[in-house]
């Protein structure tokens, strides 16, 4: 497998302007070959008492199975549960037909009962997961409820403990969880987060996250920035296939350099909105801001590609300075939607409605130029789009809480410029 990174950014600054902004634009191609490492993949059930409600518990079983069912023979895979305590119920093991038909049995008699301590959950994950150093671990993280005040520190130290080292997807079922505490696992662990309000839709949903698990060919992908003493790394954010900061998650590699672990990778192409603070210059100065590489484990060795260095040049030309790069506009639209649809449901929930028709149809506007569908599809559930082009939206009184949070914990989900758009 070999990787490229692309570099977008408008050079021109106006004199006085200190921000610059560029789209680093990593893609991966060909085929990993001996490199290629095994999957191991771990299904983290909430088992809480709640999850009896709604036939919860049965869906998550039920999908768990089937999911299990998809495995390929070389994969590992581990199955635990969480409630008040921890329990493995499928220890980490290969998807041969013995363990697939002994771990069936396991998962049918998951019950449910007790307390929410999510750190429980993915501390057992982790410790399943570290079985296996060499593979691609993943986990799918399913909860109902929100966790347990007494768990939030050691939550907070559970996702450290798994940064870097495990990508996990999280999920709510139901509408009674915390979209915050979602994201906030999530996004620290290069995952997504979403809302399946309706039990009967997990199957879909762990399906559809299984299927990109196991496209992926190597865990060991790296984005190091160099930069010199006359600029700043302000953010970086991972926009595909969501918008997470990852600014926190870099760690120095020496003075002048930041590593950030990319996870898993198969062959796709990942954007990230990387926006630089740089010291004062002169018209007709030009200045490095920073210097980027992605760096992979190539098997045989480590793999290194380096992208056009980001520059800034100062100029009285406005025709120059005024220009939008068409990667950063792109993406500073997507970053308006998901802030649109944020502030937008708080206006709703506050009886405010006329703003919220205003930025909700702001959202849907920008949704539909940009083609955002997933985004759109969301939207359409709780408003009525009249008139894409212009915004125009009426709110639907029947919509409830269970399209809110699926539209909430969608609005940060993107897609990339579209060719000649």
């Amino acid at each position: 497998m070999q990787f490229r990174l692309d570099s977008f950014f408008n050079p021109h600054l106006a004199p006085g302007v200190r921000r610059l902004d560029a789209i680093l634009t990593v893609t991966a191609d060909g085929d990993a070959g001996a490199a290629a490492a095994r999957r191991a993949v771990g299904i983290v059930l909430d088992n809480s008492s709640s999850m009896n409600l709604q036939g919860k518990i049965e869906a998550a079983r039920h999908a768990a199975r089937r999911c299990i069912d998809l495995l390929p023979r070389d994969a590992l895979f581990t199955v635990v549960t969480f409630g008040t305590a921890s329990q493995v119920v499928v220890p980490l093991c290969e998807a041969t037909d013995a363990n697939r038909a002994a771990a069936h049995r396991a998962v049918q008699a998951i019950a449910a009962n007790g307390a929410t301590f999510m750190s429980k959950g993915l501390s057992a994950l982790r410790r399943e997961l570290e079985k296996a150093p060499d593979a691609i671990p993943y986990g799918y993280f399913l909860t109902d409820g929100q966790n347990d005040v007494d768990d939030r520190e050691d939550l907070r130290r559970a996702v450290e403990a798994c940064r870097g080292r495990i990508g996990v997807d999280c999920r709510g079922v139901g509408t009674d969880w915390e979209p915050d505490e979602l994201r906030r696992i999530s996004s620290v662990l290069l995952g997504t987060a979403d809302a399946v309000p309706e039990p009967a839709n997990l199957e879909a949903d762990f399906r559809a996250c299984l299927a990109r698990a196991l496209s992926k060919a190597t865990g060991k992908v790296m984005l190091r920035l160099w930069q010199p003493a006359s600029a700043r790394l302000v953010s970086l954010h991972q926009m595909n296939p969501d918008d997470i900061d990852i600014t926190a998650l870099g760690a120095p590699a020496d003075a002048r350099s930041t590593l950030w672990n990319l996870g898993a990778w198969g062959r796709e192409t990942r954007d990230y909105h990387a926006v630089f603070q740089v010291g004062d210059g002169g018209v007709g100065e030009d200045m490095l801001v920073c210097r980027p590489t992605v760096l992979w484990d190539a098997g045989a060795g480590e793999g290194k590609a380096a992208g056009a260095p980001v520059v800034a040049t100062w100029s009285e030309d406005a025709g120059l300075t005024a220009r939008l790069n068409p990667e950063v506009a792109h993406y500073t639209g997507q970053a308006e939607i998901a802030a649109s649809i944020r502030d937008g449901l708080e206006a709703r929930d506050r009886g405010n409605d006329a703003e919220a028709t205003r930025l909700l149809g702001r959202a849907a506007r920008i949704a539909a130029a940009s083609g955002n569908e997933d985004v759109t599809r969301r939207l359409n559930k709780v408003v009525d789009v009249v008139d894409a082009t212009a915004g125009t939206v009426r709110l639907k009184r029947g919509a409830g809480k269970a399209e809110a949070l699926e539209l909430e914990m969608g609005g940060t989900r993107t897609v990339r410029r579209r060719p000649g758009a």
